[in-house]
């Protein structure tokens, strides 16, 4: 397969980028795009055009599941940490962004703690030359099959927000509570604390599983993308079934809150400094208030509702309505029959990923 570099198929728009502070941000409708995606909003843009961003530096490098690159339409702004690509005439810009998607860049990112992919290093990548007709056709497989992807993801939200209204309508809003059951705080019904500090030398391909907020996806465990340490671990550190894994610190604000249920542990597994777990009888019920409107208002701070990181302190501030165990347990039950569908469901979006990823072995590997 003949091969041609970025530099030769592309117009590479680098010294177009402006990067803004977040203080200096001006509130807008443009999306800010930076390494992983949209950052921000602002009140100006410098694109308006089809466009492939590639990750510069702080990246996904080297993962299997979240790509390095993207595809962006219209108005937009972009700073500093991602490479702007234009195809030129031959090249169809989806073929570009699906072949630079997990480009393996093993040896051309340099930097211990944050990665950076340069712009020379950038150009020299090289995808497969092909005829725009072998081009599309490539391009019309894969989105068939992202589409469907994207249907199996719709079907999992809307059962997750079929837990969530049946949730309403057997104990209403909880910030009114309307029935009126007992207050309590979180302390009088659950024990939380945080996850494993370990050292970037303890990580072993043959150590423990440490679940981190990469491992929840949907509300659910994803084995996409561990790491296994090799240390002393705590008891307390290992996670047991129906406990409820908590993102309480991130870099992006909105994974903050991020909850999934640990069910049928195959294996030891510890969670990240960055993780929490909750351990309570009443997990079905505190699994879908934690996802509610009602939690992220009590942990919030200042006029927003935007949370920065989750600590105990927090958590113990905690006051929410608690039913009987009988309410509670015919939701449980419940939650379990919705569950099945789930399992059903997941596991026709794995087969469909499955076949994603071997198209893109076929492809451009």
């Amino acid at each position: 397969m003949d091969m041609m570099f970025v530099e030769d198929c592309c117009q590479i728009l680098d010294s177009m980028r402006v990067p803004i502070t977040a203080s200096n941000r001006e509130e807008g409708e443009y999306p800010y795009y930076g390494a992983n995606g949209i950052q921000d909003y602002v009140a100006d843009y410098i694109f308006d055009d089809e466009l492939v961003l590639l990750a510069e530096d702080g990246g996904n490098f080297g993962s299997k599941e979240r790509p390095i690159a993207y595809r962006v339409s219209g108005k937009c702004w972009v700073n500093n940490h991602a490479h702007v690509l234009k195809p030129k005439e031959g090249l169809d810009i989806d073929y570009l962004c699906y072949s630079l998607m997990f480009y393996k860049v093993d040896g051309m990112v340099n930097g211990a703690t944050r990665q950076k992919l340069t712009q020379a290093a950038m150009r020299k990548m090289q995808i497969p030359s092909r005829s725009i007709d072998e081009q599309k056709y490539i391009v019309d497989e894969l989105n068939r099959i992202i589409r469907i992807k994207e249907q199996r993801q719709h079907e999992l939200r809307l059962l997750a927000d079929h837990i969530k209204a049946r949730f309403v309508e057997m104990f209403g809003d909880p910030t009114t509570n309307p029935k009126g059951y007992p207050i309590k705080v979180l302390s009088e019904i659950a024990e939380y604390w945080n996850g494993l500090t370990y050292k970037p030398e303890d990580v072993s391909d043959e150590g423990i599983i440490v679940l981190r907020s990469s491992n929840i996806q949907n509300a659910t465990l994803d084995f996409a993308d561990i790491v296994r340490v090799s240390c002393k671990i705590g008891d307390k550190k290992y996670v047991q079934d129906n406990d409820i894994l908590m993102c309480s610190r991130n870099g992006s604000a909105r994974l903050v809150g991020k909850v999934a249920l640990i069910k049928e542990v195959e294996e030891p597994m510890s969670f990240g400094a960055f993780m929490m777990i909750i351990r309570s009888a009443y997990y079905s019920y505190l699994m879908t208030y934690f996802q509610m409107p009602a939690f992220r208002m009590q942990i919030a701070t200042g006029a927003t509702t935007t949370i920065n990181q989750i600590t105990g302190r927090m958590l113990d501030a905690v006051k929410l309505p608690v039913p009987d165990a009988d309410t509670i347990n015919q939701f449980a039950d419940f939650v379990k029959q919705v569950d099945k569908s789930k399992v059903a469901v997941q596991k026709a979006l794995d087969e469909t990923q499955m076949l994603f990823d071997s198209l893109m072995q076929k492809y451009f590997a």
